[in-house]
């Protein structure tokens, strides 16, 4: 029997596990991460996230997509996790460390009296070095303007690692872009050796920005707080946006902001529970 809560920020759903004292089979985590996350057969999410103790922070996240994979990184999964631990009683304090498979961040509760009104995250800095993102090629410090050719069309984009990779591309009308179709080859296109989440962006005003995501592992989402860190940073680099943006996503608003003087990224958003549950998927899983 695995139990769950199920919770979403700006529709980028999860399925969250507390593994705080018993954790499901390692072997089986990547089935698991599958079935549950089916929408047909299964609970239905963008994937699950394992509440893990830390012995570098407070708390340990693991995010599996619904493919099966392991993320490194997840924003909006970084604040339901927040908000989790707080609501299981885990920690009193509104302001935490939690360990990711790429870096350490920190989120902190905003509070009304005694409710959650929604979650700011310090991302870290992003990483810029094409060995960073990761890329095939020379390596060089950043990756702007760098042109790509798939399904015989080229976009020219710009490469940020958030603690997982982003290639974000900038266009004049987002509603006549192809996601469904350029998100995957883009995914899985040979200059990504450990594949890439995709961002097409429309700039509205230096501080306004819409944005889809397709996300590594998952296909398209409502929502993605590492893809909105990536936009911004990328919005900046090519002289397209201020360090201070609102970023609109199909599933609501988030708010980036890269600071200058550290070099950190901070997003700000909701973080909602829809419900808790338990279910017996948990072998002989049919996806």
């Amino acid at each position: 029997m695995i139990r769950f809560t199920k919770m979403q920020g700006l529709g980028n759903d999860y399925l969250l596990i507390d593994a705080m004292k018993e954790a499901p089979p390692e072997e089986k985590l990547a089935a698991i991460a599958r079935a549950l996350s089916d929408r047909h057969f299964g609970i239905g999410a963008d994937g699950i996230i394992l509440v893990e103790p830390s012995r570098v922070a407070d708390f340990k996240m693991r995010i599996f997509n619904s493919d099966g994979s392991e993320a490194g990184m997840c924003g909006n999964g970084v604040r339901l996790f927040a908000r989790f631990v707080y609501e299981q009683g885990y920690t009193r304090e509104r302001e935490m460390e939690i360990e990711t498979n790429s870096r350490i961040v920190r989120p902190r509760l905003r509070m009304r009296g005694n409710r959650i009104t929604g979650v700011r995250v310090d991302m870290g800095e992003p990483h810029l070095r094409r060995s960073e993102i990761p890329m095939k090629g020379p390596d060089q410090e950043q990756v702007v303007g760098e042109r790509v050719r798939v399904l015989g069309k080229r976009f020219k984009f710009t490469a940020v690692s958030m603690g997982n990779p982003h290639c974000v591309i900038f266009v004049d009308d987002l509603d006549t872009v192809k996601l469904e179709e350029f998100g995957p080859a883009l995914e899985h296109h040979e200059l990504f050796p450990e594949r890439t989440n995709v961002e097409f962006a429309q700039v509205l005003g230096e501080g306004d920005i819409r944005m889809r995501v397709w996300e590594r592992g998952a296909g398209e989402t409502l929502a993605c707080g590492t893809g909105a860190s990536a936009v911004v940073v990328a919005g900046v680099l090519n002289e397209l946006t201020s360090r201070r943006a609102l970023v609109h996503l199909l599933g609501g608003d988030l708010k980036v902001h890269w600071n200058r003087e550290g070099n950190r990224v901070f997003i700000e958003g909701p973080a909602e529970t829809i419900c808790t549950g338990e279910t017996h998927l948990d072998e002989g899983m049919r996806p």
